[in-house]
C-alpha cells in the first residue's frame, strides 16, 4: 500500500487534535473530490514499518484525540490488508485513542460494507474504528456547513454503538 500524506495536527477530520493518514488508491472517482490525486493506488509513498513507527511515535503525544483514516479509500480491498495489522497495533497500544475512517463505500450492518469492499478483513477492520464516515462524495450534495463530512448523503456512524445495538447508530455531534 501506498499513502498519499500524513498530517500530524490535523482539526478537519474528526474531534480533537488527529494524525491524518491519507491512503492512495480509490476506485470511486467521485466527481469534484478534493483529493483526486490520492485516487492512484501507486501515488506517494510506500507504506512501511517506519511510516508506521513514525505515526505511532506522534500518537504518544497527549494531546493527541487519535487516528484518521481517509485517502484515496481506505476500505479498498488492498488498502484494508495492509490497514489491519497496523490499527490492531493502534488499538493495542492506544485503546484511549479513538480511530475514525472516511470511506465511500456505505455500511450496511456494524460488520459489512456494500458488496464490492467486503473481504476476509473488512469484520475486523471495521471491529477496531470508532466513527465511520460513510458514503461517496456527491458534488451536488456538498455542503460547507457539514461537520467533518462533505456531502449531505454521507453519515457520521458511531461504531461502537452499532456494534453494541445491532444496528448503524449516528455519531450524535
Amino acid at each position: 500500500m501506498n499513502y498519499a500524506e500524513i498530517k500530524f495536527n490535523d482539526i478537519a477530520n474528526g474531534k480533537g487534535v488527529r494524525v491524518s493518514l491519507f491512503v492512495s488508491g480509490c476506485t470511486h472517482r467521485c466527481k469534484g473530490c478534493f483529493n483526486e490525486i490520492a485516487w492512484d493506488f501507486s501515488y506517494g509513498n510506500p507504506f512501511t514499518e517506519e511510516t508506521e513507527q513514525m505515526i505511532i511515535s506522534e500518537l504518544e503525544k497527549p494531546f493527541i484525540s487519535g487516528l484518521t483514516l481517509l485517502g484515496g479509500e481506505p476500505m479498498e480491498p488492498q488498502n484494508q490488508k495492509a490497514l489491519l495489522p497496523f490499527i490492531k497495533r493502534v488499538k493495542e497500544k492506544f485503546p484511549q485513542k479513538n480511530i475514525w475512517c472516511y470511506t465511500g463505500y456505505t455500511l450496511i450492518s456494524p460488520f459489512m460494507l456494500d458488496e464490492k469492499a467486503n473481504t476476509e478483513d473488512t469484520k475486523e477492520l471495521l471491529s477496531l474504528i470508532d466513527v465511520l464516515v460513510d458514503g461517496r462524495f456527491i458534488e451536488e450534495e456538498y455542503d460547507i456547513s457539514l461537520k467533518f463530512r462533505g456531502s449531505r448523503n454521507q453519515r457520521l456512524i458511531d461504531m461502537n454503538a452499532s456494534r453494541e445495538k445491532d444496528e448503524i447508530i449516528l455519531l450524535n455531534i
